[in-house]
Protein backbone atom coordinates (compact mmCIF):
# COMPACT_ATOMS: atom_id res chain seq x y z
CA UNK A 1 0.00 0.00 0.00
CA UNK A 2 1.15 3.68 -1.24
CA UNK A 3 2.13 6.52 1.23
CA UNK A 4 -1.47 7.98 0.04
CA UNK A 5 -3.72 5.00 0.25
CA UNK A 6 -1.76 4.24 3.85
CA UNK A 7 -2.65 7.97 5.21
CA UNK A 8 -5.98 8.15 2.70
CA UNK A 9 -7.93 9.34 6.22
CA UNK A 10 -5.92 11.88 7.06
CA UNK A 11 -5.72 13.52 3.16
CA UNK A 12 -9.47 13.33 3.62
CA UNK A 13 -9.47 14.59 6.98
CA UNK A 14 -7.11 18.04 5.41
CA UNK A 15 -9.72 18.16 2.65
CA UNK A 16 -12.57 18.44 4.78
CA UNK A 17 -10.99 21.03 6.80
CA UNK A 18 -9.53 23.17 3.69
CA UNK A 19 -13.26 22.90 2.13
CA UNK A 20 -14.86 23.92 5.08
CA UNK A 21 -12.11 26.81 5.19
CA UNK A 22 -13.28 28.10 1.81
CA UNK A 23 -16.69 27.30 1.86
CA UNK A 24 -16.46 30.40 4.64
CA UNK A 25 -13.87 32.31 2.82
CA UNK A 26 -15.64 32.13 -0.88
CA UNK A 27 -19.10 31.11 -0.87
CA UNK A 28 -19.92 32.54 -3.75
CA UNK A 29 -17.19 30.60 -5.56
CA UNK A 30 -18.66 26.99 -4.24
CA UNK A 31 -22.25 28.57 -5.64
CA UNK A 32 -21.17 29.21 -8.96
CA UNK A 33 -20.07 25.80 -9.01
CA UNK A 34 -23.06 24.08 -8.06
CA UNK A 35 -24.78 25.58 -10.82
CA UNK A 36 -22.56 24.15 -13.50
CA UNK A 37 -25.47 21.55 -13.97
CA UNK A 38 -26.46 19.67 -17.15
CA UNK A 39 -29.54 17.46 -16.92
CA UNK A 40 -28.87 17.13 -12.95
CA UNK A 41 -25.30 16.09 -13.60
CA UNK A 42 -22.90 18.79 -12.30
CA UNK A 43 -20.31 18.82 -14.67
CA UNK A 44 -17.14 19.61 -12.39
CA UNK A 45 -17.83 16.70 -9.90
CA UNK A 46 -18.53 14.03 -12.87
CA UNK A 47 -14.99 14.66 -14.22
CA UNK A 48 -14.09 14.42 -10.97
CA UNK A 49 -15.58 11.35 -10.01
CA UNK A 50 -14.34 9.77 -13.52
CA UNK A 51 -10.99 10.63 -12.37
CA UNK A 52 -11.65 8.64 -9.43
CA UNK A 53 -13.47 5.81 -10.91
CA UNK A 54 -11.52 5.41 -14.39
CA UNK A 55 -8.32 3.98 -12.58
CA UNK A 56 -9.83 1.60 -10.73
CA UNK A 57 -11.66 -0.08 -13.65
CA UNK A 58 -8.44 -0.30 -15.60
CA UNK A 59 -8.19 -3.02 -12.79
CA UNK A 60 -11.15 -5.15 -13.66
CA UNK A 61 -10.65 -7.74 -16.26
CA UNK A 62 -13.17 -9.58 -17.24
CA UNK A 63 -11.90 -12.64 -18.95
CA UNK A 64 -10.96 -13.64 -15.64
CA UNK A 65 -15.18 -14.32 -15.34
CA UNK A 66 -14.57 -17.71 -16.81
CA UNK A 67 -13.04 -18.96 -13.73
CA UNK A 68 -16.49 -18.13 -12.06
CA UNK A 69 -16.47 -22.30 -11.30
CA UNK A 70 -13.65 -22.51 -9.73
CA UNK A 71 -14.20 -22.44 -5.70
CA UNK A 72 -17.61 -21.48 -5.56
CA UNK A 73 -17.83 -21.04 -2.00
CA UNK A 74 -15.56 -17.78 -1.41
CA UNK A 75 -17.66 -16.54 -4.24
CA UNK A 76 -21.10 -17.26 -2.97
CA UNK A 77 -20.15 -15.93 0.16
CA UNK A 78 -19.30 -12.91 -1.22
CA UNK A 79 -22.58 -12.32 -3.39
CA UNK A 80 -24.70 -13.06 -0.33
CA UNK A 81 -22.97 -10.60 2.19
CA UNK A 82 -22.91 -7.70 -0.52
CA UNK A 83 -26.49 -8.61 -2.40
CA UNK A 84 -28.21 -10.20 0.34
CA UNK A 85 -27.46 -8.86 3.80
CA UNK A 86 -25.35 -5.61 3.67
CA UNK A 87 -27.66 -3.57 2.04
CA UNK A 88 -30.47 -4.12 4.18
CA UNK A 89 -28.14 -4.05 7.35
CA UNK A 90 -27.11 -0.38 6.49
CA UNK A 91 -30.75 0.63 5.72
CA UNK A 92 -31.61 -0.90 8.75
CA UNK A 93 -29.05 1.30 11.09
CA UNK A 94 -29.85 4.43 9.14
CA UNK A 95 -33.52 4.06 10.04
CA UNK A 96 -32.51 3.22 13.79
CA UNK A 97 -30.09 5.79 14.37
CA UNK A 98 -31.78 8.76 12.48
CA UNK A 99 -35.03 7.88 12.82
CA UNK A 100 -34.88 6.98 16.34
CA UNK A 101 -31.43 6.96 18.81
CA UNK A 102 -30.44 10.46 16.98
CA UNK A 103 -34.29 11.51 16.38
CA UNK A 104 -34.04 14.62 19.14
CA UNK A 105 -30.68 16.16 17.12
CA UNK A 106 -31.63 15.55 13.18
CA UNK A 107 -34.72 17.09 11.52
CA UNK A 108 -36.16 14.54 9.82
CA UNK A 109 -36.16 16.07 6.23
CA UNK A 110 -32.26 15.93 6.95
CA UNK A 111 -32.31 12.32 8.69
CA UNK A 112 -33.79 10.87 5.10
CA UNK A 113 -30.87 12.15 3.45
CA UNK A 114 -28.49 10.48 5.79
CA UNK A 115 -30.22 7.38 5.50
CA UNK A 116 -30.03 7.46 1.74
CA UNK A 117 -26.23 8.44 2.13
CA UNK A 118 -26.11 5.27 3.79
CA UNK A 119 -28.14 3.02 1.27
CA UNK A 120 -26.30 4.32 -1.64
CA UNK A 121 -22.83 3.13 0.58
CA UNK A 122 -24.44 -0.35 1.21
CA UNK A 123 -25.51 -1.05 -1.49
CA UNK A 124 -22.28 -0.07 -3.52
CA UNK A 125 -19.64 -3.31 -2.83
CA UNK A 126 -15.91 -2.23 -3.04
CA UNK A 127 -14.15 -2.21 -6.82
CA UNK A 128 -10.75 -1.78 -6.64
CA UNK A 129 -9.33 -1.08 -2.78
CA UNK A 130 -10.13 -4.62 -2.09
CA UNK A 131 -6.65 -5.38 -4.28
CA UNK A 132 -5.10 -3.64 -1.74
CA UNK A 133 -6.71 -5.25 0.94
CA UNK A 134 -6.36 -8.58 -1.00
CA UNK A 135 -2.74 -8.01 -0.96
CA UNK A 136 -2.16 -6.92 2.25
CA UNK A 137 -3.77 -10.12 4.01
CA UNK A 138 -2.02 -12.25 1.36
CA UNK A 139 -5.20 -13.42 -0.41
CA UNK A 140 -5.46 -15.17 -3.63
CA UNK A 141 -4.86 -12.45 -6.27
CA UNK A 142 -6.56 -14.15 -9.54
CA UNK A 143 -9.58 -15.26 -6.92
CA UNK A 144 -9.97 -11.71 -5.59
CA UNK A 145 -9.88 -10.79 -9.47
CA UNK A 146 -12.80 -13.20 -10.24
CA UNK A 147 -15.02 -11.87 -6.97
CA UNK A 148 -14.38 -8.31 -8.03
CA UNK A 149 -15.16 -8.97 -11.67
CA UNK A 150 -18.42 -10.51 -10.95
CA UNK A 151 -19.41 -8.22 -8.44
CA UNK A 152 -19.26 -5.17 -10.72
CA UNK A 153 -21.16 -7.36 -13.74
CA UNK A 154 -23.71 -7.22 -11.27
CA UNK A 155 -23.57 -4.73 -10.16
CA UNK A 156 -24.54 -2.98 -13.49
CA UNK A 157 -28.06 -4.58 -13.26
CA UNK A 158 -29.00 -4.60 -9.22
CA UNK A 159 -27.49 -1.15 -7.70
CA UNK A 160 -30.27 0.70 -9.46
CA UNK A 161 -33.09 -1.56 -8.56
CA UNK A 162 -31.98 -2.25 -4.62
CA UNK A 163 -31.32 0.76 -3.63
CA UNK A 164 -35.01 2.12 -5.09
CA UNK A 165 -36.45 -0.61 -3.12
CA UNK A 166 -34.54 0.42 0.46
CA UNK A 167 -34.89 4.34 -0.72
CA UNK A 168 -38.48 3.89 -1.09
CA UNK A 169 -39.29 1.64 1.77
CA UNK A 170 -37.60 4.54 3.86
CA UNK A 171 -39.96 6.64 2.15
CA UNK A 172 -37.46 8.36 -0.36
CA UNK A 173 -38.48 9.43 -3.31
CA UNK A 174 -36.39 8.61 -6.17
CA UNK A 175 -36.68 9.82 -9.51
CA UNK A 176 -35.74 6.93 -11.46
CA UNK A 177 -33.75 8.39 -14.85
CA UNK A 178 -31.76 9.93 -12.78
CA UNK A 179 -30.88 6.85 -10.88
CA UNK A 180 -30.08 5.02 -13.98
CA UNK A 181 -28.63 7.95 -15.62
CA UNK A 182 -26.10 8.00 -12.49
CA UNK A 183 -25.69 4.39 -13.32
CA UNK A 184 -24.96 5.01 -17.13
CA UNK A 185 -22.44 7.77 -16.33
CA UNK A 186 -20.54 5.73 -13.30
CA UNK A 187 -20.64 2.32 -13.73
CA UNK A 188 -21.32 1.36 -17.33
CA UNK A 189 -19.68 4.11 -19.18
CA UNK A 190 -16.27 3.29 -16.76
CA UNK A 191 -16.44 -0.43 -17.10
CA UNK A 192 -16.60 0.41 -20.86
CA UNK A 193 -13.68 2.61 -21.37
CA UNK A 194 -11.23 0.27 -19.06
CA UNK A 195 -12.01 -2.28 -21.13
CA UNK A 196 -11.57 -0.64 -24.10
CA UNK A 197 -8.50 0.77 -22.58
CA UNK A 198 -7.16 -2.54 -21.59
CA UNK A 199 -7.66 -4.04 -25.12
CA UNK A 200 -5.76 -1.00 -26.95
CA UNK A 201 -3.17 -0.97 -24.01
CA UNK A 202 -2.68 -4.96 -24.98
CA UNK A 203 -2.29 -4.34 -28.41
CA UNK A 204 0.20 -1.89 -28.26
CA UNK A 205 2.50 -3.81 -26.08
CA UNK A 206 2.69 -7.02 -28.08
CA UNK A 207 4.30 -4.57 -30.33
CA UNK A 208 6.83 -4.39 -27.61
CA UNK A 209 10.33 -5.72 -26.76
CA UNK A 210 9.61 -5.38 -23.50
CA UNK A 211 5.53 -5.09 -22.64
CA UNK A 212 4.11 -3.41 -19.68
CA UNK A 213 1.12 -5.07 -18.16
CA UNK A 214 -1.96 -3.44 -17.99
CA UNK A 215 -1.24 -3.16 -14.05
CA UNK A 216 1.81 -0.85 -14.72
CA UNK A 217 -0.87 2.26 -16.34
CA UNK A 218 -3.15 1.52 -13.70
CA UNK A 219 -0.28 2.74 -10.74
CA UNK A 220 0.46 5.65 -13.57
CA UNK A 221 -3.36 6.89 -13.06
CA UNK A 222 -3.64 6.35 -9.56
CA UNK A 223 -2.75 9.81 -8.62
CA UNK A 224 -5.49 10.99 -10.55
CA UNK A 225 -7.78 8.92 -8.55
CA UNK A 226 -6.74 10.30 -5.46
CA UNK A 227 -6.51 13.46 -6.40
CA UNK A 228 -10.54 13.36 -7.77
CA UNK A 229 -11.35 11.79 -4.08
CA UNK A 230 -9.77 14.52 -2.74
CA UNK A 231 -11.14 17.47 -4.71
CA UNK A 232 -14.47 16.26 -4.36
CA UNK A 233 -14.07 16.20 -0.93
CA UNK A 234 -12.90 20.10 -0.89
CA UNK A 235 -16.15 20.96 -2.76
CA UNK A 236 -18.53 18.81 -1.21
CA UNK A 237 -17.47 20.37 2.35
CA UNK A 238 -17.18 23.83 1.40
CA UNK A 239 -21.02 23.89 -0.13
CA UNK A 240 -21.96 21.89 3.34
CA UNK A 241 -19.83 24.75 5.36
CA UNK A 242 -22.56 26.60 6.79
CA UNK A 243 -24.77 23.39 7.72
CA UNK A 244 -21.29 21.57 9.37
CA UNK A 245 -20.48 24.79 11.29
CA UNK A 246 -23.83 24.99 12.17
CA UNK A 247 -23.76 21.52 13.54
CA UNK A 248 -20.12 20.09 14.33
CA UNK A 249 -21.66 17.27 15.48
CA UNK A 250 -23.14 15.86 12.57
CA UNK A 251 -20.02 13.88 10.96
CA UNK A 252 -19.36 11.89 14.55
CA UNK A 253 -23.50 11.30 14.42
CA UNK A 254 -22.97 9.96 10.66
CA UNK A 255 -20.07 7.91 11.48
CA UNK A 256 -21.80 5.87 14.52
CA UNK A 257 -23.90 3.27 12.50
CA UNK A 258 -21.00 2.84 9.36
CA UNK A 259 -18.86 1.95 12.27
CA UNK A 260 -20.91 -0.20 13.44
CA UNK A 261 -22.04 -1.63 10.14
CA UNK A 262 -18.72 -2.33 9.14
CA UNK A 263 -17.55 -4.18 12.15
CA UNK A 264 -21.02 -6.22 12.58
CA UNK A 265 -20.43 -6.83 8.38
CA UNK A 266 -16.83 -8.20 8.67
CA UNK A 267 -17.96 -9.93 12.43
CA UNK A 268 -20.48 -12.04 10.41
CA UNK A 269 -18.81 -12.55 6.94
CA UNK A 270 -15.46 -14.21 8.80
CA UNK A 271 -17.53 -16.38 11.14
CA UNK A 272 -19.54 -17.75 7.85
CA UNK A 273 -16.03 -17.95 6.69
CA UNK A 274 -14.91 -20.02 9.41
CA UNK A 275 -18.27 -22.42 9.31
CA UNK A 276 -17.99 -23.08 5.59
CA UNK A 277 -14.38 -23.74 5.94
CA UNK A 278 -12.92 -21.17 3.57
CA UNK A 279 -8.76 -20.91 3.51
CA UNK A 280 -7.41 -17.94 4.96
CA UNK A 281 -6.59 -17.05 1.22
CA UNK A 282 -10.40 -17.04 0.02
CA UNK A 283 -11.88 -16.24 3.18
CA UNK A 284 -10.04 -12.78 4.04
CA UNK A 285 -10.56 -11.37 0.45
CA UNK A 286 -13.97 -12.64 0.40
CA UNK A 287 -14.88 -10.86 3.63
CA UNK A 288 -13.03 -7.85 2.78
CA UNK A 289 -15.39 -7.24 -0.20
CA UNK A 290 -18.63 -7.84 1.15
CA UNK A 291 -17.23 -5.41 4.05
CA UNK A 292 -15.60 -2.16 2.42
CA UNK A 293 -17.60 -0.10 -0.29
CA UNK A 294 -17.03 1.87 -3.63
CA UNK A 295 -17.64 4.83 -2.26
CA UNK A 296 -16.68 6.93 -5.55
CA UNK A 297 -19.75 5.41 -7.18
CA UNK A 298 -21.75 5.95 -3.82
CA UNK A 299 -20.84 9.76 -3.67
CA UNK A 300 -21.36 10.07 -7.28
CA UNK A 301 -24.85 9.07 -7.02
CA UNK A 302 -25.51 11.18 -4.34
CA UNK A 303 -24.60 14.05 -6.01
CA UNK A 304 -26.36 13.24 -9.00
CA UNK A 305 -29.89 11.93 -7.17
CA UNK A 306 -29.86 14.42 -4.37
CA UNK A 307 -28.03 17.29 -4.95
CA UNK A 308 -24.29 18.83 -3.63
CA UNK A 309 -25.90 20.45 -0.90
CA UNK A 310 -27.50 17.14 0.37
CA UNK A 311 -26.83 15.41 3.25
CA UNK A 312 -26.73 12.05 1.23
CA UNK A 313 -23.50 13.52 -0.34
CA UNK A 314 -22.13 14.32 3.22
CA UNK A 315 -23.43 10.65 4.27
CA UNK A 316 -20.88 8.79 1.72
CA UNK A 317 -17.95 11.39 2.04
CA UNK A 318 -18.48 10.33 5.50
CA UNK A 319 -18.17 6.97 4.91
CA UNK A 320 -14.66 7.85 2.80
CA UNK A 321 -13.14 9.46 6.30
CA UNK A 322 -14.04 6.14 8.32
CA UNK A 323 -13.68 2.97 5.83
CA UNK A 324 -9.62 3.11 5.49
CA UNK A 325 -8.63 3.23 9.43
CA UNK A 326 -11.19 0.96 9.75
CA UNK A 327 -10.35 -1.57 6.84
CA UNK A 328 -6.78 -1.33 8.43
CA UNK A 329 -7.88 -2.68 11.79
CA UNK A 330 -9.35 -5.37 10.11
CA UNK A 331 -6.48 -6.42 7.71
CA UNK A 332 -4.88 -6.32 11.30
CA UNK A 333 -7.47 -8.71 12.67
CA UNK A 334 -7.09 -10.93 10.29
CA UNK A 335 -4.10 -11.59 9.59
CA UNK A 336 -3.76 -12.50 13.27
CA UNK A 337 -6.23 -14.92 13.03
CA UNK A 338 -4.82 -16.54 9.96
CA UNK A 339 -4.30 -20.28 12.08
CA UNK A 340 -8.06 -20.41 12.62
CA UNK A 341 -8.45 -21.36 8.90
CA UNK A 342 -7.61 -23.98 6.06
CA UNK A 343 -4.33 -23.32 4.38
CA UNK A 344 -6.00 -24.95 1.57
CA UNK A 345 -8.76 -26.62 0.08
Amino acid sequence: MGVFERYLSLWVGLSIVVGILLGQWAPGVFGQIAQLEYAHVNLLVALLIWLMIYPMMLQIDFSAVKNVGKKPKGLLLTLVVNWLIKPFTMATLGWLFFRVLFAPWVDAATAGEYIAGMILLGVAPCTAMVFVWSQLTRGDANYTLVQVSVNNLIMMFAFAPLAALLLGINAIQVPWNTLLLSVLLYVVLPLGAGIITRKLWTQAQEKRAQPLAVSYLAQRCKPWSILGLLATVVLLFGLQAPTILANPLVIGLIAIPLLLQTYGIFALAYWLAKRMKLPHTIAAPACMIGTSNFFELAVAVAIGVFGLHSGAALATVVGVLVEVPVMLSLVWFANHTRDYFATDE
